[in-house]
C-alpha cells in the first residue's frame, strides 16, 4: 500500500510517502509539468520546500527521492516568462515583489537541499538547466543518465549562474567552472561526473525501479551508505559513459581561462579557431551573450571565493534582484523565449561598459535581507 499526498491546486508537484522495509518510508517528490519541461514556478518551490522540511523531521522517512515524471527533462529551470511579466508590470521596482519571493524561496529550497540531514537522491536525467541544476547540485546522491544534458545558460537571458552556481562552479576542477559559466556550454553525464555535479551513472529507464528498490531495502543506522551501495550496484560500467567534452578539451579550456583579466579570457574563448564543435558553440554563445552577465560571472566568482554557502545565496539574491531591475533580463527572455527572434538588444552593449557598471548589481535593496536567517 502507498500513502499518496496530492497537493491541492498544484498538480505540477506530486508527493508520496511510500512504505518501505522495516517500518520505514521513502519520501518521493516528483515534478510533474512535462509541457514546460518541469520549469519551477513559485508554487512548486513552496511545495517542495514544505515537503522536504516535513520529511526531514519525520523519523520514519529513511531517505528522499527528487525526480520528474518524464524522461525528457528533470527540470529546465525557473519560470522566467512569469518573472518577466511581473517585471514589465512594475517597471523600475526594486525589489520587484514577485522576483523577491521567487528567488528568495528558490534559494532557500536549494540551501535546504545542500544541507539536508537525510540521504536525498536527485534523478538528473534528461534536460537539467538553471534552476534544475540548483536542485541537482546539492543532493547527497546525484544520478545522471545517458540522456542527461546539463547547462547554466544564463548569459543568453541577461542573468547569471545563480541557484548556488557561485558556490559549485568555482569548486569544479581547474577553471572549468568559469568556462562553463561564461559560455553556458552543455554537459553530458561524463562531464557531470568529472566536474563533480553527479555521483552515479544509471540507465534512464531504471528511474522507477530505483525507487522500488529503495522501498525494498533493509535500512540500517547509516542510511547514506545503504543508498550509496544500492546506486553503485545498479550503475552502468564506466566504458558506457559518453566522451567527456570537458575532459577531452581540458588543455584548451585551461589555456583559454588562464588570464586573470576578464577581457583576455573572453578574447581567448571567442577567438577559438579549432574544429571541435562543442568549443565552437561555446565561443558563439559567449560572443552573443549579455555583457552584463559576462561581467557578473567573473565578479561573482571573485566575491564568492571565501564565502560560506549561506552567504553565497545571500549575495546571489541581491544580484538576482538587481538583474530584474536592470533591462537585460526582461530583454533576454523576450528574445529567446517570448518573441524568439534571437536578437536581444543588450544594455550595456560592450563588456567594458558592463565592467564599469558591475558594482550596481551588488547594492542591497533594503536593510533586511530575506535570507538573513540561513546558516
Amino acid at each position: 500500500m502507498r500513502e499518496t499526498v496530492t497537493l491541492e491546486n498544484t498538480p505540477a508537484v506530486l508527493l508520496e510517502a511510500r512504505e518501505a522495509a522495516g517500518g520505514k518510508r521513502i519520501g518521493v517528490a516528483t515534478l510533474n509539468a512535462p509541457s514546460s519541461l518541469h520549469a519551477l514556478t513559485l508554487n512548486m518551490i513552496r511545495m517542495l520546500h514544505m515537503a522536504l522540511q516535513d520529511w526531514a523531521g519525520d523519523d520514519a522517512i529513511a531517505c528522499v527521492v527528487l525526480q520528474s515524471s518524464s524522461d525528457k527533462a528533470f527540470c529546465a529551470g525557473g519560470d522566467v516568462r512569469t518573472l518577466r511579466n511581473a517585471i514589465l508590470a512594475e517597471p523600475g521596482a526594486m525589489p520587484n515583489q514577485l522576483a523577491q519571493a521567487f528567488f528568495s524561496e528558490e534559494y532557500r529550497l536549494d540551501h535546504l537541499i545542500h544541507t539536508y540531514p537525510k540521504p536525498l537522491v536527485v534523478w538528473g536525467g534528461g534536460i537539467v538547466m538553471g534552476g534544475g541544476l540548483g536542485l541537482l547540485a546539492g543532493g547527497s546522491h546525484r544520478v545522471v543518465t545517458p540522456t542527461t544534458r546539463i547547462a547554466m545558460p544564463e548569459i543568453t537571458i541577461g542573468l547569471f549562474p545563480d541557484v548556488g552556481g557561485s558556490w559549485f562552479l568555482p569548486r569544479m576542477p581547474g577553471r572549468s567552472g568559469l568556462f562553463l559559466g561564461l559560455t553556458g556550454a552543455s554537459l553530458n553525464a561524463h562531464d557531470a561526473l568529472f566536474t563533480g555535479l553527479g555521483d552515479y551513472f544509471l540507465p534512464q529507464e531504471q528511474r522507477v525501479a530505483v525507487v522500488e528498490a529503495l522501498c525494498a531495502t533493509e535500512w540500517s543506522a547509516d542510511a547514506a551508505v545503504v543508498v550509496d551501495r544500492l546506486l553503485r550496484s545498479l550503475s552502468l560500467a564506466p566504458e558506457s559513459l559518453p566522451v567527456s567534452e570537458v575532459r577531452q578539451n581540458w588543455d584548451t579550456i585551461t589555456a583559454m581561462t588562464a588570464s586573470r583579466e576578464l577581457n583576455e579570457v573572453v578574447a581567448a574563448i571567442t577567438g577559438y579557431q579549432g574544429d571541435t564543435v562543442w568549443l565552437q558553440r561555446a565561443a558563439a554563445a559567449l560572443a552573443k551573450g549579455a555583457p552584463s552577465s559576462v561581467a557578473l560571472v567573473w565578479e561573482m566568482q571573485q566575491r564568492s571565493r571565501h564565502l560560506n554557502l549561506a552567504d553565497v545565496f545571500r549575495l546571489e539574491l541581491i544580484v538576482a534582484l538587481q538583474c530584474c531591475a536592470h533591462p537585460d533580463f526582461a530583454e533576454g527572455v523576450r528574445a529567446l523565449l517570448v518573441e524568439k527572434d534571437n536578437a536581444p538588444q543588450w544594455s550595456p552593449r560592450t563588456l567594458d561598459e558592463a565592467l564599469a557598471r558591475v558594482a550596481e548589481f551588488f547594492e542591497a535593496p533594503g536593510p533586511q535581507h530575506p535570507l538573513a536567517d540561513l546558516n
